[in-house]
């Protein structure tokens, strides 16, 4: 009876010890696949195995590295022999805004929005806190789906989760060596891509939101001369699911008042921050009365103007993982 109490009694610490890490594991699943949802199902299997391997933790350090290991053969279980996740922009040159460029690929193909609350922590060091958002801006993220699997692993680990080289290599079972190189040459990958950062100014910096204010009565509008002044010269707009992505303000408000003109008198609702950007849902207006759902969009800025806008149209899935509703009366 005593050795069956002491199980009980572990597995309900251990039952709190998971929770406190699952947010942290589901950031470096989702850097690690580009998908929201592919991450939580790798938490999920990175638990399990938790539960399953109880005997095996050995001390909080050793419980933690362990839970690490263990999501990081999970990603790479589900990476294996899989096309990388990617943006619209990753997969060939920008086109003209017309509807005949317009092409659907499978869901499986692109980088998948994030909530922050899903994915960063606001606690700790600030300046942590700052790196993770940074590191889940969707540019980053699809620059990480150029890197292979492992080396992935390792500049996720050590860049952004700042761990050593030593024990990175011990959580791959590999030496301090390898890991290094393997550091460096991600690094020259990165470095080659050529990311610059967005607008990092806090969600409530009073300039960041005037703007945003700006934007969703010009767009509710369809204000085209406001948006002018809204939106930079060499902004660009993807659509996922459509590999059709735009570059630059005079093709993006063409495609609005073309294509796309379908989107006036649309309502725009504000929710949580996406992939260290602000987002907003999407209404456009429906036949039968009301609004019906259109888009996610996730707002780069830049030096007070909108740098570039990602619409994601996959709104069964993508909207209740906001918190947004499925329609407006």
């Amino acid at each position: 009876m005593a050795d069956a109490g002491a199980t009980i009694l572990a597995r309900s610490e251990l039952e709190s010890a998971l929770e406190e890490h699952r947010g942290e594991l589901t950031g470096y699943c989702y850097r690690m696949l580009g998908s929201v949802f592919e991450a939580e199902d790798a938490v999920q299997e990175t638990l399990l195995r938790a539960w399953k391997g109880l005997n095996r933790f050995e001390g909080r350090a050793a419980f933690r590295s362990w839970l690490y290991r263990n999501a990081t053969n999970v990603c790479l279980d589900m990476l294996s022999g899989r096309e990388r996740r990617a943006r619209p922009m990753d997969l060939g040159p920008a086109r003209e805004p017309i509807e005949s460029n317009l092409h659907t690929l499978p869901e499986v193909t692109w980088i998948e929005p994030a909530p922050d609350a899903l994915v960063v922590h606001d606690e700790g060091d600030p300046a942590d806190v700052a790196v993770a958002r940074e590191t889940i801006r969707l540019a980053f993220v699809a620059a990480l789906q150029h890197l292979p699997p492992r080396q992935r692993a390792v500049l996720i680990l050590c860049e952004v989760l700042r761990w050593q080289a030593s024990e990175v290599a011990e959580l791959l079972e590999t030496s301090v060596a390898s890991v290094n190189s393997a550091l460096q040459r991600a690094r020259a990958t990165l470095d080659a891509s050529e990311l610059k950062a967005g607008d990092a100014a806090a969600p409530a910096d009073p300039e960041q939101q005037d703007l945003l204010a700006r934007y969703v009565a010009a767009f509710e509008a369809y204000d085209m001369e406001a948006l002018t002044a809204l939106i930079h010269e060499d902004a660009t707009q993807s659509m996922p699911p459509f590999d059709l992505w735009l570059t630059g303000r005079e093709d993006i408000l063409t495609w609005w008042y073309g294509p796309g003109i379908g989107c006036r008198g649309s309502r725009v609702l504000p929710t949580t921050a996406a992939n260290g950007s602000p987002a907003f849902g999407q209404y456009k207006p429906s036949e039968s009365g009301g609004y019906e759902p259109w888009a996610l969009q996730v707002l780069e800025l830049e030096d007070g103007r909108i740098k570039e806008l990602t619409f994601f149209l996959d709104t069964d899935r993508v909207f209740p993982l906001f918190g947004l509703p499925p329609r407006l009366d």
